[in-house]
């Protein structure tokens, strides 16, 4: 995620939450304005289990729509993202039109790899037009070994 989509940091009570859904991400971000960090935990949860069943529930519930429309289509394409890499069904909210960008987006923010970006993104971004790199929702917990590995 990128630091365009947060719009405030505003220190909260329960700081300490770290996010177990998409869901979770969105309405803490909303009240924290800190939705990339909040992402980055939310991916480390995601990883970090173990059973299909327990990913797919972290996907299902639909996320508040946040002011952001960037920030709603990039939700969106994570919980897709996440499905089509797992096996998983893809969360019909997150395909629904309002999570969806009429405009590219190129989080990055710089002009000399845009055209990278346009081959790299990852399908659940590129058809949202949000254009990332080939791995967007990496995070070296994913790598580790027994760490989110299916049985």
């Amino acid at each position: 995620m990128n630091r365009e989509l947060v719009s405030r940091d505003v220190a909260t009570p329960n700081a300490s939450v770290r996010p177990r859904s998409l869901a979770q991400v969105a309405s803490l971000g909303a009240a924290r304005g800190r939705l990339d960090s909040l992402l980055r935990e939310f991916l480390d949860e995601f990883y970090a289990a173990r059973e299909p069943a327990a990913r797919a529930a972290m996907l299902a519930d639909e996320p508040e729509r946040l002011a952001e429309r960037r920030a709603n289509a990039y939700l969106a394409a994570v919980a897709e993202h996440l499905s089509l890499r797992n096996a998983l069904a893809v969360p019909a909210w997150a395909i629904e039109p309002a999570r969806f960008l009429d405009r590219p987006y190129f989080p990055c923010g710089l002009d000399s790899l845009k055209a990278t970006l346009l081959v790299e993104s990852a399908t659940a971004f590129r058809r949202r037009m949000i254009f990332v790199g080939a791995d967007p929702l990496y995070r070296p917990r994913r790598d580790r070994v027994g760490i989110g590995e299916s049985s």
